[in-house]
């Protein structure tokens, strides 16, 4: 159910959007007629970058309709947000089918109900607007099933996502614009190589989706287990929460002494949703060290400049940014997000090493054939167990 302002039982989700547009800061400048040149390219390669993906990784879609419905759109950080919004309620629904079941049991809770939707909206358009300057691309799970794309802005130049709450498609795969000629304007790259290089990335994960029929529907039941175990008192959520600046933030507050939790994510998980979270977190590694070796190996054959790339790419990674965004990149879990990427590429790494390729993909046979969260750290033990 969503009320009239957007809210549903959780979150103004139309309060978010506002909030994150209006916080995020604009992107880099460039003339209408640059910014055309980007789209169009970036377009471009994404088309170019599936017939590559699919060479190197030996994957192909099951079906063919499931690829030419699974949609590409060229956004601008506001499309991002509306993206991004559409995912969270899809996803999110079973959880606010259980608040408000809570919520009508509770007498004087519609009214309290109302302000914490708007609060909890303010506060997810904070993240956004942060978030939405960081990501060049990004494959969506979990998008509403998605109509032709329309204008996004007077001059029509980017796509505009749906933001449901629609039944959910197939996918859709987003490139950022703005970011994308923001990095790679920050490290002094040819930029053609770089929206190619990226491009490889996000359609490596498109190829994963499309070739692996159950691969979505394994990762949403496992997000429904995690959000099943959710406790919804806000008693309690909060106490938890406010454990995460009692560690690692010293100078704000914290311990720094590792005897706490280090992200929001990790202050209110129970102990059954961090045994879930571990198998996602193992998942995702795969995800993502794929799509950075596909990268990284298609390169040298279309990518001419792609070794100063990954090296500059890599060195901005490392480095991060400032105070205030280091803590926040820590307190969203971020920094662990980097760590998917390095550790997945060291375990798909190793195992292609041992196997080859098509020993490798056995890893999409079934759900019992992906790594576990410590076979991520030891190629050889999952290639004893699964590809021998």
């Amino acid at each position: 159910m969503t009320s009239a302002s957007g809210g549903t039982g959780m979150v103004d989700w139309n309060l978010a959007v506002s909030t994150a547009t209006r916080l995020a800061r604009p992107g880099p400048e460039v003339t209408r007629a640059e910014a055309a040149t980007v789209v169009a390219e970036l377009r471009r390669h994404a088309l170019e970058a599936e017939e590559h993906v699919r060479g190197y990784t030996e994957l192909r879609p099951t079906r063919l309709a499931d690829a030419e419905a699974t949609p590409v759109l060229v956004v601008d950080r506001p499309g991002w947000v509306r993206a991004n919004v559409a995912g969270f309620r899809t996803i999110v629904q079973p959880l606010v089918d259980r608040l408000q079941a809570r919520r009508a049991e509770t007498p004087g809770a519609a009214l309290f109900g109302t302000l914490g939707e708007k609060a909890t909206g303010i506060e997810v358009g904070a993240l956004l607007a942060f978030l939405s300057t960081k990501v060049l691309g990004q494959y969506e799970t979990f998008a509403p099933a998605e109509l032709p794309p329309a204008p996004d802005s007077p001059a029509g130049l980017f796509d505009k996502p749906r933001r449901g709450p629609e039944p959910p498609g197939p996918g859709r795969l987003l490139l950022v614009a703005p970011n994308i000629v923001q990095v790679e304007r920050e490290l002094d790259v040819d930029p053609h190589d770089f929206r190619l290089w990226v491009c490889l990335h996000e359609e490596t994960h498109r190829t994963q989706f499309s070739a692996v029929p159950w691969l979505r529907d394994h990762i949403q039941s496992e997000v429904q287990a995690f959000l099943a175990q959710t406790d919804i008192d806000p008693g309690a959520l909060l106490e938890r929460a406010r454990e995460v600046l009692a560690d690692g933030l010293p100078g704000l507050g914290g311990r720094g002494d590792g005897s706490g939790p280090s992200t929001l994510l990790e202050a209110v998980q129970s102990p059954a949703q961090r045994e879930v979270l571990g198998r996602l977190t193992a998942v995702m590694s795969l995800l993502e060290g794929h799509a950075d070796v596909v990268m990284d190996g298609v390169g040298p054959a279309v990518v001419p400049s792609v070794a100063e790339i990954r090296e500059k790419f890599q060195r901005r990674r490392d480095r991060g940014a400032g105070r205030l965004d280091l803590v926040l990149r820590r307190l969203l879990g971020m920094d662990a997000k980097l760590r998917q990427y390095q550790d997945g590429a060291v375990f798909v790494r190793g195992v292609v090493d041992r196997v080859g390729m098509a020993g490798f993909n056995r890893v999409w046979t079934s759900p019992n054939t992906l790594p576990t969260k410590e076979e991520v750290h030891d190629p050889a033990a999952w290639v004893a167990r699964v590809a021998r």
